[in-house]
């Protein structure tokens, strides 16, 4: 069920007025948003509805059993157990046809062809961000950083909470539990707010990142061979601003919906192309994520007061991570490399550079050398094969032919892509102030006024979101 579809748009009124109708009765409120959680992941495919309950429930029963005592040896086997059963699901449902594909080329090579026959394994939807919501609440209890939950609704909620279920945001438990303690309330809810960014995230998904996806990135990356120098910096740059426009979308769209329906979710984007180091631009990119791999994977390493050496090697593994996190092929693990690798020259440099006030155009240098490393990283992001990815870099050198895909539309939306980007914040909010001082009707009309222009200008059938498949 795509947030694009008429099917999601019937489905949200429903569940939007049966929670407010809900509100006063606190936990059927809750059961009610369970129940629409459930629904609305099972019509990815019923079968996984058991295993997001049983992520849930033992994330909730461990949480309970770390609250029961004290003793540290206890403490950290009940840790290691939640970790276990976490990584378990996330490592077998993602990662075991990677594993063991890999190992079997490994013994192939060494000249060892054992007959195994690989399991098909489908992967669910969101399974990536659902465990990442497990284990960031198991550990914040371990750390005693947040209470145990002894509510199990709040616990099935806070993991399958529809709006940020499939793709993120990741929302961690202390930010969302709180929330469940009362009910929500009509008159904190920033309707305004909610509804420009449902919009804005409807155009960007539906009109910038799909057309883009079609007419530009998905023919280049199908045969990379095919399309000269000039047309293979095109399509990388094309692909530079699908992929935000596409991610970004999903997450204004749920932040949207979630506080249509009371309940707050932290940005996840924040203009990352305006970054002018990959510091800065991992503090801007899926910042949920980014986050997530700082709080529990790379202060739990030492992070930066370990030495110098460890501090690198911690980049690495953390970017390791990262890449498999998001797929599990080789191609997302030299992207992580390469992010890795970047990270560790920037901070080698910097700490060989003296602290100064830096003149304005090595911002701009800084921005433009930022954005090119994203973009060529993103190359082994995309392509789905070293292949792929190599011919890709093959095409970037081939300048003897003219630019052809350039047409005029697709210019126009890579152009509008990333103008929308570069909207100042201030636009932003202005246009939600005016917004929300229309009058009722005058609102009405213009969402109407925008949904008829949305069909018209959208493609027939939108495309699932990209970080679905993550």
């Amino acid at each position: 069920m795509l947030f694009p579809t008429i099917q999601f748009g019937v489905f949200f009124l429903i569940v939007f007025v049966g929670s407010w109708a809900l509100r006063s009765r606190h936990t059927a409120h809750k059961w009610f948003l369970i129940a629409a959680s459930y629904y609305f992941y099972g019509c990815w495919d019923w079968r996984f509805t058991a295993l997001l309950a049983f992520c849930s429930v033992s994330n909730y029963l461990g949480g309970r059993w770390l609250a029961a005592t004290e003793h540290p040896g206890r403490r950290k086997a009940i840790l290691l157990v939640g970790l276990l059963a976490n990584g378990g699901v996330l490592g077998f449902f993602k990662y075991y046809g990677f594993f063991v594909s890999s190992a079997l080329n490994v013994f192939a090579a060494m000249g060892w062809r054992p007959n195994v026959t690989l399991l098909e394994v489908v992967l669910p939807v969101g399974i990536s961000f659902f465990t990442f919501q497990g284990i960031s609440y198991f550990v914040d209890v371990y750390r005693r950083q947040l209470e145990a939950s002894k509510s199990l609704a709040d616990i099935l909620l806070y993991i399958s909470f529809f709006p940020q279920l499939v793709a993120g945001p990741i929302v961690r438990a202390s930010t969302f539990l709180p929330q469940l303690q009362k009910p929500p309330d009509p008159n904190t809810i920033e309707g305004s707010r909610a509804l420009t960014l449902i919009m804005g995230g409807l155009i960007k998904k539906t009109v910038v990142a799909n057309y883009i996806g079609t007419e530009l990135v998905d023919p280049f990356f199908q045969s990379p061979s095919d399309y000269s120098g000039p047309d293979s910096l095109f399509a990388i740059y094309g692909w530079a601003v699908q992929v935000y426009c596409d991610f970004s979308a999903y997450s204004d769209i749920a932040i949207g919906v979630a506080e249509l329906l009371g309940y707050r979710f932290p940005h996840n984007f924040n203009q990352p192309y305006r970054a002018s180091s990959l510091r800065e631009y991992w503090r801007r990119w899926h910042i949920s994520l980014s986050t997530w791999l700082r709080d529990y994977i790379y202060y739990p390493l030492g992070g930066s007061r370990a030495g110098r050496l460890r501090t690198y090697v911690n980049l690495y593994l953390v970017f390791l991570f990262g890449g498999l996190w998001h797929g599990a092929d080789w191609t997302f693990v030299m992207w992580g490399l390469v992010h890795g690798t970047g990270l560790c020259v920037e901070r080698f440099v910097r700490r060989r550079m003296p602290a100064r006030e830096w003149p304005r155009w090595t911002y701009i240098i800084g921005l433009l050398a930022t954005f090119h490393f994203v973009c060529v990283a993103r190359i082994f992001f995309r392509s789905p094969s070293f292949d792929i990815a190599l011919q890709c870099f093959r095409s970037l050198g081939a300048w003897s032919e003219p630019l052809t895909m350039a047409t005029p539309f697709v210019v126009v939306l890579v152009v509008v892509g990333l103008g929308i980007h570069f909207i100042p914040p201030k636009w932003s909010e202005a246009a939600q102030t005016a917004f929300g001082r229309m009058p009722l009707v005058a609102q009405g009309a213009a969402l109407g006024l925008f949904l008829v222009l949305l069909s018209v200008m959208a493609p027939e059938g939108v495309a699932p979101f990209i970080y679905f498949q993550f």
